[in-house]
């Protein structure tokens, strides 16, 4: 199958340039200039660049699929440029601690996805000798907690059980994603009024993820791991993180749409729909988290979509310590953090490094995919920067239209998403075909 694309502005090598991308067999077979031959489809002005690589997803299935289930899931991510999306071993029962569990995990999304999904594992306590046989299944990724995860059957990690894990992950040179918040520093209830999000945030301090995180820098140090901070909160981790790195430490860090978009102080009493865990914070620390993200001390942005029934989010009584911790995002990364990159000086360049190479690196996929170039996997999202969107339940492919950017108007209109060269989502349809591949299932 062979297909060309054009448009004023592709993005070739970090540059916005007249193009056309030409496609054969799934792989990008060359990008000649934009007048070299006509072309299959011209999108005129619209952007076309790589497709997003989301390494931060819950699908939640199996176990858990009325949350959300591949199907949904990678319609969802289609409709919204994700090409590729990396899904966390948790909340799926049974999580995946265990090469019986990924295995379960592959045999429910095999044949019902729309684009790639790659799986990642979980260290918890007492499973470090499942470590390595899950890397020979394919996992490069791990994933731990620190804090009580909220489901049973993924518990925390303390730093005994990383003094056992990590040995083990260096000599694999996988990288173990962290949930970076210590419990001692967390109150499971304080004073106050439950329905206020002021009562939320203080119970999940700045310090809570500021410890773990140089516990976390010290024992990646310590065994030469390598380590990232998932959806980094708090902008007082980003001169730990960059010491480190400076002397040599092999860590990243990435934060979320939700961190970059809303601020605490936006936030109603019993507005439990924008109840994560790190919380949002102030308006000062988004501003601080977008510093960091602009000038490259945070290496990329990622979904944590985490999206339960919407009676799990305890709406009638708007009650944050009873409310499920999640947020909804994975179709509406892109026009969220476009809607705010550009008025703080953002590139589109920038954004594709944040959301398509940095975690396409992350995942130990730079050679195939996070980048327009021959011999790259035809993975793309086609996209108008300057249309706004209105966010409604008409719009959302998740399984729940529950999301708080809901009423929202956004900036940035995904028109076409391909996966291996075929069409996934066009103008508001997302395709019946489903061309999506197991990144690791080596059975």
């Amino acid at each position: 199958m062979t297909e060309s694309l054009r448009s004023r502005r592709v993005l070739i090598d970090g540059n916005l340039r007249p193009a056309t991308v030409h496609v054969r067999n799934g792989v990008i077979s060359a990008i000649t200039p934009y007048h070299d031959a006509p072309a299959d489809t011209d999108f005129g002005e619209d952007v076309i660049m790589p497709g997003l690589v989301d390494t931060h997803v819950h699908v939640n299935e199996p176990g858990r699929t009325e949350w959300e289930g591949f199907t949904s899931a990678t319609r969802a991510a289609a409709a919204g440029g994700v090409t590729t999306l990396f899904d966390m071993p948790l909340n799926s029962i049974p999580a995946t601690t265990t090469v019986a569990a990924l295995h379960a995990k592959q045999d429910s999304a095999r044949g019902r996805i729309t684009v790639n999904v790659g799986f990642i594992g979980g260290v918890v306590p007492g499973n470090a000798g499942e470590l390595r046989a899950l890397h020979a299944g394919g996992v490069t990724l791990f994933k731990c907690f620190l804090v009580p995860s909220g489901v049973d059957e993924f518990p925390n990690v303390g730093e005994a059980d990383l003094r056992e894990a990590l040995p083990i992950l260096a000599a694999l040179d996988a990288t173990l994603l962290v949930h970076a918040e210590l419990p001692d520093h967390i109150v499971a209830m304080p004073s106050g009024d439950p329905r206020h999000y002021s009562t939320y945030l203080a119970s999940r301090p700045d310090l809570a993820e500021t410890e773990a995180v140089a516990l976390v820098i010290g024992l990646a140090e310590e065994f030469g791991a390598r380590v990232h901070i998932v959806h980094v909160s708090s902008a007082r981790t980003l001169p730990l993180i960059s010491a480190a790195r400076a002397r040599g430490v092999r860590i990243t860090c990435e934060t979320c749409p939700h961190y970059l978009f809303f601020s605490a102080e936006e936030i109603a009493d019993g507005a439990t729909e924008l109840k994560c865990a790190p919380p949002i914070r102030s308006a000062a620390t988004r501003h601080a988290l977008w510093n960091g993200l602009l000038d490259g001390q945070i290496s990329l942005v990622a979904s944590d979509h985490s999206p339960c029934p919407p009676a799990m989010k305890d709406l009638p009584l708007g009650d944050f310590f009873q409310a499920w911790g999640g947020i909804a995002s994975l179709q509406l990364g892109l026009p969220a953090v476009w809607h705010e990159a550009q008025t703080r000086g953002g590139s589109i360049e920038q954004v594709a490094e944040w959301m398509s190479a940095a975690p396409a690196k992350l995942a130990g996929l730079s050679h195939s995919k996070g980048r327009l170039a021959p011999g790259f996997d035809a993975d793309i999202v086609i996209w108008n920067p300057e249309t706004t969107v209105a966010v409604d339940d008409m719009t959302l492919y998740h399984r729940h239209s529950l999301t708080p950017y809901r009423g929202h108007t956004l900036t940035g209109l995904v028109r076409a998403t391909y996966v291996h060269g075929v069409q996934v989502y066009l103008d508001g349809r997302v395709a019946t075909q489903t061309p999506g591949s197991l990144l690791n299932d080596d059975r």
